[in-house]
Parts: C-alpha cells; sequence; structure tokens
C-alpha cells in the first residue's frame, strides 16, 4: 500500500458520543443498525457508528454480522441475499427489515456525525474485491454532513481512500487475541497489533478496543497527534476511565452526555 494523504476528522467526531450501532434497545423496539435506532441517536444529539455489509447484488446494507440468525432468525449470510431481500427480513424485536446504507443516511440528513465501520469481506483481514467499499463510496456521493469511514481491515481503508480520497478515514484496532481472532492468521494479527498502517491508509484516526487503551502504541500514536476513538463503553465509570486516553467514545447500554446536554 503506498501512502494516502490524511483528511482531518471534523470536530463534531470529537465532542459528541458515538451510539454504537446506533442508539440500540430492544425493549423500546429499537434493535441494532436499525432505523429506528438510528432517528432516536439523531434526536438525542449523539454520533451514531454503524456497520456495513455487502449484499449479494452490491448494495452496503447497515448490518454488523455476516450472518443472518443472531439478529433476524433466519439461516444463511448477508451476502447470499439481494438488497430487496435483505430489505425484507425484519430484525428481531423491531418493525423493520435490514437497511441499506442510502436509507440511513437520508434518515441521518448530515445532522449528526457519522461514523461507517466496513466489516472485513476476506475473514481474513486480507487484501480483496472492492465491492464493498465502491458499494459505500456510492452511497456516499451527494451526502453532505460530517462522515468518516473506518474498517479493522487496512486494505480495505486504503482501497476506500483510492475511491474517496477526501473522506475521513480510520482504523478500527484491537489487541487481536487469539480467541477472538482465531480465523485470521497468526502473523497478520501479530503485525495488526502494531498498528502500522496509519500512514498507508491516510488514517486520522484509530478507533481502539476500550480493554486495551493502556497499549504503547495507542500512547504512542496520539503523542504523534492522531485521534483516539475507542469502541465499546458500557457505563459512566468506564467511559471516565476511557477519556483518560481516549477523544472520544462509542457507547452502548446507557446515555452519556451529549453535547449542550
Amino acid at each position: 500500500m503506498a501512502d494516502l494523504p490524511t483528511v482531518p476528522l471534523p470536530e463534531g467526531f470529537l465532542t459528541a458520543p458515538l451510539a454504537h450501532r446506533a442508539l440500540h434497545d430492544l425493549a423500546a423496539g429499537r434493535p441494532e443498525n436499525s432505523r429506528a435506532a438510528i432517528g432516536a441517536a439523531v434526536t438525542a444529539g449523539y454520533g451514531i457508528e454503524i456497520d456495513v455489509q455487502l449484499s449479494r447484488d452490491g448494495t452496503a446494507m447497515i448490518f454488523h454480522d455476516y450472518d443472518l440468525r443472531r439478529l433476524t432468525g433466519e439461516p444463511g449470510a448477508v451476502a447470499q441475499r439481494s438488497a430487496a431481500e435483505l430489505s425484507a427480513i425484519p430484525l428481531l424485536g423491531g418493525r423493520e427489515g435490514i437497511p441499506t446504507l442510502a436509507e440511513g443516511l437520508a434518515c441521518i440528513a448530515g445532522r449528526v456525525p457519522l461514523l461507517i465501520e466496513m466489516k472485513d469481506q476476506t475473514g481474513a483481514l486480507a487484501a480483496g474485491p472492492d465491492r464493498l467499499e465502491r458499494a459505500v463510496a456510492e452511497a456516499l456521493e451527494g451526502y453532505e454532513g460530517p462522515v468518516a469511514v473506518m474498517s479493522f481491515n487496512p486494505h480495505a481503508v486504503a482501497a476506500f481512500g483510492a475511491l474517496r480520497p477526501d473522506l475521513p478515514r480510520g482504523l478500527t484496532t484491537d489487541a487481536f487475541d487469539d480467541e477472538e481472532w482465531g480465523l485470521v492468521p497468526a502473523a497478520t494479527r501479530a503485525r495488526l497489533r502494531g498498528i502500522p498502517d496509519v500512514a498507508a491508509t491516510g488514517a486520522g484516526f484509530i478507533s481502539h478496543d476500550v480493554r486495551d487503551l493502556a497499549s504503547p502504541r495507542v500512547a504512542a500514536l496520539k503523542s504523534q497527534g492522531l485521534h483516539v476513538l475507542c469502541w465499546t463503553v458500557r457505563s459512566p465509570a468506564q467511559e471516565a476511565e476511557a477519556r483518560r486516553v481516549a477523544d472520544n467514545i462509542t457507547f452502548e447500554g446507557y446515555a452519556p452526555a451529549a453535547p449542550g446536554a
């Protein structure tokens, strides 16, 4: 990967806490990554973090898992269904189907910061076809509002940067331990622990696992001026600890103070 230019992260990403998979709450009928959860986050004044997967026919869908079962009860992979089929599958705990990224963007309409995580499509955090990156870039054509894109897969971030060098991008980062990342080759995990692809991807930020914020590499990157976000904060006490390192948080399960509150 050749080095890409860095695009500054808009200020809103450093002030508005980011609702993880939008402001989801099953008890209130708002499944994760749903239009209802997105609308609730906008109303509350939070930034929004969402995930995107690719449909069989090349549409970016707002959905976290590779497989449909946990969130819909349906068998099979997201990539095996068309966008129309996915949109017709109800999310468990809600009253709506899986939204396209375009539908999510229309819901937000630039009113709050949006952080889009492109889910790895290779299964190994490796280089692969750029179909998802192209689908995200296409959906963002003409979108007006603070938006940034990130991925655990640095190849995906670089591919998106080549398509949309004008948009902020970052790396989702982790300690990449064996238990959670066992399907990824050990050599790849060892390399990614060092977060070596900041310059190559033009990353203006990382979003790091809150459990690993004490990493010396995170401290070194922050000292170099890189913005540090983190995931996933689940209590006020954890937020207070995370903010000793992180510039902002991605949260779920409680209500942090929103800007102006």
